[in-house]
């Protein structure tokens, strides 16, 4: 296992493009901030360990010693049916040739440096799923080259502890959590979490994959997520659901609270808990979490660990409808002191189709960016 700075140093020279000149420990020490005596320092270690070759280039051990950190994984939660657009708004066409929201994710994911992506589905949506989306991407190559991986999980009951019975008349899985965990047999590096029903944009995905592939865990596991201005979130059409963040002034995640009805109001926004007898403002640039995390593969034993225990407290309370969401298992490490959640930002507009009426500005918005570029006219020609 790396340390924190061998990895740092390791990875930087790692990314060099094949064929350039090896690096001077000084050049080093400049490219990755650090102290040209602790550069020295790490270079010894890694050549004692094989990870370089005595002349400051990267060794098939380095790469080999790396692996583990390589990120790999977009993880893709499309198995929820929209409650409130009366749908299933993940397959719903949005682009120019029938595109839905999704793919425009997808494509953002590959060209980011992302090479795996897994699906989480109900069973009965397999087909479905292959042949709107799964055909494109098994013949899509990545920058590397190789062929893009494509994986399906099944949330279902299965799932579920033996021991716990599903509760009669129960038709949702357990939420957020549970579905991540359905899918772990898929996830061997660090991997990226998204809503199939998001549109994020290029940005989130950009900052996302190079976090992930520059941090690993040390004495806190070191993950992150893709915060954005409130108010590219809002829709004209009713209110949203937003998880409101605070942050440490280190960059890091303090805490995020769902507020479950936001509205705009007079350039801004405000919320309620007590169903509009009274609001609290929000100002229009306060972080927001759209549910874009990025995690190592101890969040999976981690999630793994509590949703036992989660579902013995919660089942005999509220046993058809309780959910186990992934920001509360981010908030108990955090509590637990055990995680440090980088907050990156986006400043993407982000889109949804929340309501039937949010549907006419996101087709717009789509064909915006594909008439200035941003997306070609068919995705996977």
């Amino acid at each position: 296992m790396l340390t924190k700075n061998q990895f740092a140093l390791l990875s930087y020279i790692a990314a060099r493009p094949a064929g350039e000149p090896a690096l001077s420990q000084r050049a080093i020490a400049q490219g990755t901030d650090k102290a040209l005596g602790t550069v020295n320092g790490l270079v010894k270690q890694l050549d004692a360990m094989g990870c370089l070759d005595g002349a400051n280039r990267i060794t098939d051990a380095g790469l080999a010693a790396l692996a583990p950190y390589r990120v790999d994984n977009a993880v893709i939660m499309a198995a929820g049916m929209g409650s409130r657009y009366g749908g299933n708004k993940q397959v719903d066409g949005i682009g120019p040739n029938g595109e839905i929201l999704m793919e425009y994710s997808i494509f953002d994911a590959l060209r980011a440096g992302f090479t795996k992506v897994v699906f989480i589905i109900k069973p009965d949506m397999r087909d479905l799923m292959e042949n709107m989306v799964g055909h494109h991407l098994a013949a899509r190559k990545t920058a590397d080259g190789d062929n893009v991986e494509v994986c399906y999980a099944y949330q279902d009951f299965s799932s579920v502890p033996d021991f716990y019975k599903v509760p009669e008349g129960r038709v949702k899985p357990f939420g957020t959590v549970h579905a991540v965990l359905v899918a772990r047999d898929y996830i061997d590096q660090p991997f990226a979490v998204i809503n199939a029903d998001d549109y994020y944009g290029p940005e989130a995905f950009q900052v996302m994959y190079d976090y992930l592939s520059t941090h690993a865990d040390d004495d806190f596991y070191r993950y992150c997520m893709v915060s954005y201005l409130l108010k590219n979130t809002l829709s004209e059409n009713g209110s949203v659901a937003r998880g409101v963040c605070i942050k440490n002034e280190d960059g890091t995640l303090q805490s995020v609270t769902e507020r479950t009805r936001i509205e705009p109001c007079d350039g801004g926004a405000h919320y309620t808990e007590d169903g509009g007898e009274s609001w609290v403002d929000l100002p229009g640039d306060t972080p927001v979490s759209m549910n874009l995390w990025g995690f190592g593969k101890s969040f999976l034993d981690e999630a793994e660990q509590r949703f036992a225990g989660w579902l013995t407290e919660n089942l005999p309370v509220n046993p058809l409808k309780c959910e186990y969401f992934l920001p509360l298992v981010v908030t108990e490490l955090i509590e637990e002191n055990k995680a440090k959640i980088q907050v990156l930002r986006s400043t993407d507009k982000w889109f949804g189709v929340t309501y039937r009426e949010d549907k006419p500005l996101v087709v717009d918005a789509i064909a915006r960016k594909t008439a200035e570029g941003q997306y070609p006219e068919n995705l996977w020609k």
